[in-house]
């Protein structure tokens, strides 16, 4: 037991611990070969006790928050409870139907970590691969119709047994990846991180005991328990419901109604998507773990709890889907863009909670990753090249507060664009512009966050861009009298002057040197009715760019001179409801 009287020496190693996290964080991201891990930061790291719980994390994207752990359990469930791991086993696993499973291009590595012949714990790491196979370069298919089309498929086998590599396993991974060198560049990226992660924790155990390192994390997971009920109390309490649509496709027929029921009490808070739509042959479909994984990001925002995030926090947290549908679909339905469906989820709680908890929950925001990739060769070199990235966008406003402006999407978190610099070097294009989108959307006393613009120029023939942007037929809500924010969309300016789209969705759709791709992501929602917007802030506005004249006008009844931007008149209409 921990000592009596001595509360400081679990302070320590629990500190110990989050360090631990973010020093594998960093092996990671300083050993990768892939510009979407050490610029993007698509990926996580962190420790589980010997059960699989959750003790310490260093995470870019969120999301993965709520997969480390399920992955250890599916391991140690695979592996008979643990009896079958021997000390300098590694374990691959990518399936999505297994714990902590989101699509096949995320791959996550555990190693079993014991002291004195006793397994203690898990260090584990989870990554996006630029390539996993697939029928698409990239492995991000956006036209799948099932799983066995989008890639290699690892149900969690051992890449080392005892400390040796299993070489037909690598050999598997390097004959069925187009880019052998980033792939397998950054599998032992990550094997690095996991050997850091599991010598520190042996080190800890060595100089405080393993005995009190075990016993100081029951403590610390109890302690997390005890903090969410904590928060949830402060919550108000009942059963709130809201209902939204995944996209597909272009069309009303291609968008697929889901809808939640949360329930908070005291000690529970209750996340129920039954009658949800079924699952589909498209790759928006959702495990049932990436679907837990995302909701578990929303329930942390909604309880906002103040100290490190361990598997004790998440013990008051449930989840129910029917299975089989959208939200926890059942093998082979295809998962590429399977944060279409898990944030989608997600969001629902954020729309079902934000008018009854506004001083913590905005309106809302982009939601979708709006991914990009394209493929081509270098016109200097004639290699070929592949971009694999997120998009940023708009964020709602809040109770005092206007929206942030080109964040990613709350499934996404500490994420990144490729620099500029970076992409034009190593790619074959030209990025003529990167903007904020200021399009006046999202009116309100607070304004939504601007979404931006990026414009590439392909320079070679035969390029393919695919790009799933969700939210480009609904905009995001706004919130208590705002209005909505605007959608995201594509735009293709081709060299001969014709124009193609807008639209959400494409499949390797061919460029050649001079077309130019304009994506355009989301303005987030309004919070308030923007009459209620102040004269100084609207005039503010408009001197920043954020508003044009003509909307100053129309949105929120101020008209401005157009040299002096002064106020000129405020209409009658905003006078009375003022």
């Amino acid at each position: 037991m921990v000592e009596k009287g001595n509360p400081f020496t679990v302070e320590v190693i629990k500190d110990s611990l989050i360090s631990i996290g973010n020093e594998m964080f960093y092996a990671l991201s300083r050993t990768s070969m892939s510009p979407i891990i050490y610029e993007v930061l698509d990926y996580a790291c962190g420790l589980t006790d010997g059960k699989g719980n959750l003790i310490s994390q260093g995470n870019g994207v969120t999301s993965f928050i709520g997969m480390l752990s399920p992955m250890v359990q599916h391991v140690l469930a695979k592996f008979d409870g643990g009896k079958d791991l021997k000390e300098g086993d590694v374990i691959i696993i990518n399936d999505p139907y297994a714990g902590g499973g989101s699509h096949l291009s995320d791959v996550g590595l555990v190693m079993p970590v014991f002291s004195n012949g006793e397994l203690v714990a898990f260090s584990v790491n989870k990554g996006h691969w630029t390539e996993i196979g697939g029928k698409d370069e990239g492995s991000f298919t956006s036209d799948s119709t099932n799983i066995y089309q989008e890639g290699l498929q690892l149900p969690g086998v051992k890449l080392f047994s005892n400390g040796k590599i299993n070489h037909a396993v690598v050999e598997i991974i390097e004959s069925n990846v187009r880019y052998p060198k980033l792939s397998l560049g950054d599998l032992w990226a990550q094997v690095a991180s996991l050997r850091t992660g599991a010598k520190r924790f042996t080190e800890l155990c060595e100089k405080y005991s393993t005995e009190l390192v075990i016993s100081s994390i029951k403590l610390l997971l109890k302690q997390g328990e005890q903090l969410a009920t904590h928060e949830l109390k402060k919550l108000p309490k009942g059963t709130f419901t809201a209902e939204d649509y995944i996209e597909s496709g272009e069309t009303e027929d291609e968008s697929y109604r889901i809808q939640v029921k949360v329930t908070i009490t005291n000690d529970s808070f209750i996340c129920d998507f039954r009658g949800s739509h079924p699952q589909v042959m498209s790759p928006v479909n959702c495990s049932f773990y990436g679907l837990l994984a995302s909701v578990r990001v929303m329930y942390l925002a909604v309880i906002h709890p103040s100290q490190n995030v361990n598997e004790g926090v998440f013990l008051p947290l449930k989840v129910i889907a029917d299975e089989g549908s959208i939200l926890s679909a059942k093998r082979p339905a295809p998962v590429s863009m399977n944060f279409e469906g898990r944030i989608s989820g997600a969001d629902l709680i954020w729309k079902a909670l934000a008018p009854a908890i506004p001083e913590r929950l905005t309106a809302g925001h982009l939601q979708s990753v709006c991914s990009v990739v394209w493929t081509g060769c270098r016109p200097d070199s004639n290699e070929p090249f592949i971009i694999v990235e997120p998009s940023a966008g708009g964020w709602g406003a809040g109770k005092g507060q206007d929206g942030a402006r080109g964040q990613f999407c709350m499934g996404d978190g500490e994420t990144y664009n490729i620099p500029i610099e970076v992409a034009e070097t190593r790619y074959g294009v030209l990025i003529e512009e990167y903007k904020l989108r200021c399009d006046g959307a999202g009116a309100g006393e607070y304004i939504g966050g601007s979404g931006v613009i990026r414009s590439y120029r392909a320079l070679s023939d035969n390029q393919l861009l695919s790009v799933k942007f969700g939210r480009h037929q609904h905009a995001p809500w706004g919130m208590m009298g705002g209005e909505n924010g605007s959608t995201n969309y594509c735009l293709i300016k081709k060299s001969n002057g014709e124009t193609v789209g807008p639209f959400g969705v494409s499949s390797r759709y061919p460029l050649d040197c001079g077309d130019v791709v304009q994506l355009v992501t989301a303005t987030g929602g309004g919070y308030g009715y923007p009459y209620r917007r102040s004269v100084d802030q609207v005039i503010h506005d408009v001197k920043n760019g954020y508003i044009s004249l003509d909307q100053a006008k129309e949105k929120f009844g101020v008209t401005l001179d157009p040299k002096k931007r002064e106020i000129k008149e405020v209409s009658a209409e905003r006078k009375s409801k003022e």
